[in-house]
């Protein structure tokens, strides 16, 4: 296993984390299927999006892979009218990380980050180590202090 950057941070602030493998699938980048490869519950894996507000431009939010970015509660917490999905080929400019391994720990840039506010129901989540097929586990405190991240309901059910 090689220690991404990600890792060097955690490290660096002193904060416990461990990790977990997966076979990365490029045919389903869902992330479900990495929860089910590293046996944690799929609302304790959280993916990150990155989006573009209207007002305040880049945002970051982290919510479980079983659930989807509700747009409108993303707009209301982050005070704008309007929130987007950055596209793909956005994200390695704006994050430095690729689709399958962005993590809201170490992007290039310090943005806005939004934690869903179900973390706290659960001793440890898991996100992206930084590259696909590569988790970090660590307390959703220690997360949210890291990242500066604020706690919201931006979430609805996935359909």
């Amino acid at each position: 296993m090689t220690k991404t950057n990600v890792m060097r941070l955690l490290e660096s602030a002193g904060i416990a984390y461990r990790t977990a493998e997966y076979e990365y699938d490029e045919n389903n980048l869902s992330g479900l299927h990495a929860a089910e490869q590293i046996g944690i519950p799929a609302e304790q894996v959280f993916k990150t999006l990155v989006t573009r507000g209207d007002k305040t431009g880049i945002l970051v939010f982290c919510i479980p892979v079983d659930m989807e970015l509700d747009l409108k509660k993303a707009a209301a917490v982050s005070k704008n009218k309007k929130v987007e999905m950055t596209h793909m080929k956005e994200l390695l400019a704006l994050t430095g990380y690729i689709r399958g391994g962005c993590s809201p720990i170490g992007m290039k840039k310090k943005y806005p980050t939004f934690i869903d506010e179900t973390c706290i129901l659960f001793d440890e989540i898991a996100v992206s180590a930084g590259i696909r097929g590569e988790q970090v586990i660590l307390s959703p405190e220690d997360l949210a202090r890291f990242t500066e991240a604020t706690e919201a309901d931006i979430t609805k059910e996935m359909g």
